[in-house]
């Protein structure tokens, strides 16, 4: 029995004598199944970034309606900071998750979307995936303790919360996939910076964290050593440049100045002084 996800259900199947076809070139089975493992990685990042919507859309309309010390808690300034960068965090998973839906259905003819999908579903992935269940517990918090009884909705999306990045490859598998990507097929790494110069000019935050990741890639020793590393400031990278291009101003400049700002990111509510919280919470509240 599972700790979660208990309602798909999951079993193990061992073939003995069973007859079989073989599908692809012999010896080349990875690259044979690399078509189905990319739908289901992106599968993953679809139900991830799914699953933190449903649980910041609970923290938001809980903070909307409970009171604590003579104020509605979406009108006070530490929480506006927590709900606002939980916005904030789901907006770049989103983002991110379109942008490979797009890739899938362009890339039959289209060699960047390809090469996108072979490099960035991976990076996806394994960013959305892990950022899930913190995400989730810190949403949980901002209902308190009610927010820990099996009768409400958080138990069960916080404990589905890890699955997705264990299953179809867990983290370090994904940033092995990604270096092998980058070795094997380098046009990918220039896909991918391709891709966040589009957002060129439109930041400067943005700007000079993607001139540091090029310079990174300078340098490719120990870069098993040091994949996870890369793959977060890829991951972080090409969010950044998907919401400059296509969320409002007070998304992007959150996320890029909270993100890849000098200060690095550290538990949900530190976003920086000068974020527009109140618009962006606004922005996300469900509607009745």
């Amino acid at each position: 029995r599972k700790m979660g996800n208990v309602s798909n259900a999951s079993s193990e199947t061992e073939l003995r004598g069973a007859l079989a076809w073989m599908v692809g070139e012999e010896g080349r089975g990875v690259r044979t199944i690399i078509e189905m493992v990319a739908m289901t990685r992106f599968d993953c990042m679809v139900g991830s970034s799914s699953g933190q919507r449903a649980a910041v859309a609970q923290a938001l309309h809980h903070c909307s309606i409970r009171s604590a010390f003579g104020k509605v808690l979406n009108r006070q300034p530490l929480m506006q900071n927590v709900l606002a960068d939980l916005v904030v965090e789901n907006e770049g998973s989103v983002a991110l998750t379109m942008r490979i839906a797009r890739a899938l259905d362009l890339r039959a003819d289209d060699e960047h979307e390809d090469l996108l999908v072979r490099l960035v579903t991976a990076i996806g992935k394994y960013w959305i995936c892990k950022r899930t269940p913190q995400l989730t517990y810190e949403s949980m918090e901002c209902i308190g303790g009610s927010g820990v009884m099996e009768d409400g909705p958080f138990p069960r999306l916080f404990r589905k919360s890890p699955v997705n990045a264990i299953w179809e490859g867990s983290g370090n598998v994904q940033c092995l996939d990604v270096r092998r990507a980058m070795q094997k097929t380098p046009e990918t790494v220039e896909a991918f910076f391709a891709e966040v110069a589009k957002a060129k000019g439109a930041n400067e935050t943005l700007d000079r964290y993607v001139g540091a990741l090029r310079r990174e890639f300078a340098d490719r020793a120990d870069l098993e050593y040091r994949a996870r590393d890369v793959v977060d400031r890829m991951a972080l990278a090409i969010q950044a440049a998907l919401l400059v291009q296509h969320a409002p101003p007070m998304i992007a400049d959150a996320f890029c100045a909270s993100r890849l700002g000098a200060s690095g990111h550290h538990n949900y509510g530190a976003l920086p002084r000068g974020v527009d919280c109140a618009a962006i919470i606004e922005r996300a509240t469900p509607r009745a």
